[in-house]
Order: structure tokens, then sequence, then C-alpha cells
């Protein structure tokens, strides 16, 4: 079974800097695209990220643009979001998931496997 455990969330104050890890385990992560993803409460889900098995990356949200990265380490079987510059508007739970084959060139979402979440909340 495939496991994925995100980890790194907690409570900031705007501004602040966090670093989400995913770390997998019982496949190999460079068999598969990587994605970010986060849902705050009440709104629909939403995709940060993609990152393709051979450096095919897509960014899908022009909300955290130029403020969070997200990166892979097929060595340690795990990937990371980076996220700087926080405000209130980023709180939600986030996710890392994976799926086969390259990402799409818009956002669709659709992901084989997932992990529990990471809540992240931004206040003062």
């Amino acid at each position: 079974q495939v496991q994925l455990v995100e980890s790194g969330g907690g409570s900031v104050q705007p501004g602040s800097s966090l670093r989400l890890s995913c770390e997998v385990s019982r496949v190999t992560l460079r068999d598969f695209r990587v994605g970010w993803l986060r849902q705050a409460p009440g709104k629909e889900r939403e995709e940060l990220f993609c990152l393709g098995r051979l450096g095919d990356d897509h960014s899908y949200s022009d909300a955290v643009s130029g403020r969070f990265t997200a990166f892979r380490d097929n060595t340690k079987n795990a990937a990371f979001l980076q996220m700087d510059a926080l405000n209130p508007q980023d709180t939600a739970t986030y996710y890392c998931a994976l799926h086969h084959g390259s990402c799409p060139e818009r956002s669709e979402g659709f992901y084989d496997y997932w992990g529990q979440g990471t809540q992240v909340t931004v206040a003062s």
C-alpha cells in the first residue's frame, strides 16, 4: 500500500515561512508525478503545483505565485513545499498526492494516492 505522510504544518503569524514535507514509502517516487494541493474550509480544493517525473513541472495557482515553491528529491523519496510570506488566505489543509503520467497543462487535480494532509493556520 502506497503511503504518503505530510509534515511541517502549524500555526504561524502572517509573513512567516513554513516548509512542508511529503515522505513517500512503498513505491519509488521517481515513477510518479507529485501534486501539492490545499483545501480551505468551505472552499474547493486547489491544486498548487505538479512536479513531473522528468522535470515537467507546472504551477497552477496565481495566489501563491512568487511566494511558494515546490520541489522533489527522488533520492530521499520525498517532496517539499516551501511557503514564504504566508498570509491568512493560505490557511488550509495541505496535501501531497501521486499519480502516474505527466503533469497536465491545466490543473486537473486527479491523483491516485493521497496523504492525510497537514494543517497550516496563518493568523495574528
